[in-house]
């Protein structure tokens, strides 16, 4: 039998560049520039940046990174909170050849050092904010890194570095850039926890990022009308590939420095907002919220949790505010979520109890996913879908 390159002995039908193309997150961000340009794109504050903005300065992060050395299959490692640098860097990194790693701000000194040495990192962007740690886990690295600082709302101390919009000015926004030539060159290097060891380090590729994004596109009703808030780590599985997914659709990326309910429905109520991501913690924070910061919004508002389901008198309290949740599921080596509770119209009638208990299902797999198994550790045969077998859960991208 011929090889899959020989197309069944069909040479002339092999994969080639008029027929195939690396799948890559990096093709939304010129799309949505291109079909459009003055759509805000990015809000931050009092800042607005369009997609034709946000493209250029993406443009000009990737070719000052080339100009200081920085090139194919080197790591860049960002420490920030989520601010446009840390988005403008889910493109303008990989843009630039390189690999994003996002650091996740709540580790130690010594843990930040580890993945930096571990991560080969090239160059270091960080807030000023994480000064004191990011001082401290540096001397702990024992070599020079190159430094580009961020002086964003929170101030904070110098670090010594080049600020952040200087280094934008070092680039040329017209400069060239290419896709990658495999889908399976890595685009970002995460790292889990390491609750007990060193953190574990898991290599995304550009093809499953593709995949991801589009998949939470599909499965969150993402679409150019939508305004996400960053209440969700875009350090956390590279927010769990939402950088990407809202620009896929050319939604609008509202950026958020904390996660606090004030600033949370302030923002749902001035900007429209209609998705946001989080852990259920996010969710009992504005459950709980004083009354006086809570706010009225006429829309309904898609929130996606993870991990373990909100309880029934959580997800109560969220509907009344005008909250719509999504139970999903995923973990950092499946690009963040990877299955979900698909919403069954039956479960409207049912009392909240009921549909809490259907809502908490940990759910089928996204449209992108091959598919998921839960099967016997020990026979890795599937195991009975009835509800109560016990089994290891296996997914296949």
């Amino acid at each position: 039998m011929s090889s899959p390159s020989d197309c069944y002995g069909a040479p002339h039908l092999a994969k080639n560049a008029a027929n195939f193309t690396a799948l890559t997150p990096l093709a939304f961000l010129p799309r949505a520039a291109s079909v459009y340009p003055d759509k805000i794109a990015v809000v931050h504050g009092a800042a607005r940046f369009t997609y034709a903005e946000l493209y250029a300065r993406c443009r000009r992060l990737a070719d000052a990174l080339r100009r200081r050395g920085i090139g194919h299959g080197d790591t860049v490692a960002v420490m920030a909170p989520n601010i446009p640098a840390l988005l403008e860097a889910h493109f303008g990194v990989p843009m630039a050849g390189a690999v994003l790693n996002a650091l996740n701000y709540r580790l130690d000194a010594r843990s930040i050092a580890f993945i930096l040495g571990h991560g080969e990192a090239r160059l270091l962007i960080a807030d000023r904010e994480f000064a004191p740690v990011v001082k401290a886990a540096l001397a702990e690295l024992g070599r020079p890194l190159p430094l580009v600082e961020i002086a964003d709302a929170a101030g904070g101390a110098s670090l010594g570095g080049t600020e952040y919009e200087n280094f934008l000015a070092e680039g040329n926004p017209a400069a060239k850039w290419s896709m990658p030539g495999d889908e399976w060159e890595p685009i970002a290097l995460n790292y889990t926890s390491g609750t007990t060891g060193n953190p574990k380090g898991v290599v995304y590729h550009h093809r499953g990022a593709f995949l991801n994004a589009i998949g939470n596109a599909m499965t969150f009703g993402l679409d150019r009308h939508s305004v996400y808030l960053w209440t969700l780590p875009m350090f956390h599985c590279n927010g769990w590939t939402y950088p990407w997914a809202v620009t896929a659709v050319a939604g609008t990326h509202v950026c958020l420095r904390r996660v606090d309910p004030a600033p949370i429905f302030a923002a749902i109520a001035e900007h429209g907002v209609t998705h946001l991501c989080g852990a259920p913690v996010v969710l009992n924070l504005l459950v709980h919220a004083p009354e006086v910061v809570k706010r009225r919004f006429e829309h309904v508002v898609d929130v996606a949790t993870g991990g373990a389901a909100p309880p029934s008198a959580v997800i109560e309290a969220m509907e009344r505010m005008g909250f719509r949740v999504t139970h999903l599921y995923g973990l950092t080596e499946s690009y963040g979520p990877s299955t979900v509770c698909a919403w069954q119209e039956t479960w409207a009638g049912l009392a909240i109890k009921e549909r809490a208990a259907l809502m908490a299902r940990q759910g089928v797999s996204y449209p992108t996913l091959d598919r998921q198994r839960m099967v016997d550790p020990q026979t890795m045969t599937d195991v009975p879908a009835d509800g109560s077998t016990m089994g290891e859960l296996v997914l296949i991208p």
